[in-house]
């Protein structure tokens, strides 16, 4: 979790091959509650990190690989450290 936004790079583009425009890469800690996110809006790449005080991020249970695919809203509730696993249809949480 120190790595700055050329690590981060460096990091995805080992994994990936490329950093491709209009993408998000995450990275979280062991425990689940700090994570980064690396994104490539076509002209640049910034990072941003989030830290939780209470609870850890939820993350989607159906991976393909190495690479998951989230709609915005829930790219969204991820990083705000909601449960995506309950969003609905219009982007709202149904059960807690």
């Amino acid at each position: 979790m120190r790595a700055g936004p050329d690590t981060a790079l460096a990091r995805v583009v080992k994994v990936f091959g490329a950093a491709h425009p209009h993408c998000a890469y995450l990275f979280a800690n062991r425990r689940g509650n700090r994570m980064k996110v690396l994104i490539h809006d076509g002209l640049g790449v910034w990072l941003c990190a989030r830290r939780l005080n209470q609870g850890k991020f939820h993350w989607a249970g159906n991976w393909h690989g190495d690479r998951v695919a989230l709609c915005p809203d829930q790219l969204t509730a991820l990083v705000q450290g909601l449960p995506l696993q309950r969003l609905g249809a219009g982007g709202v949480i149904s059960v807690v």
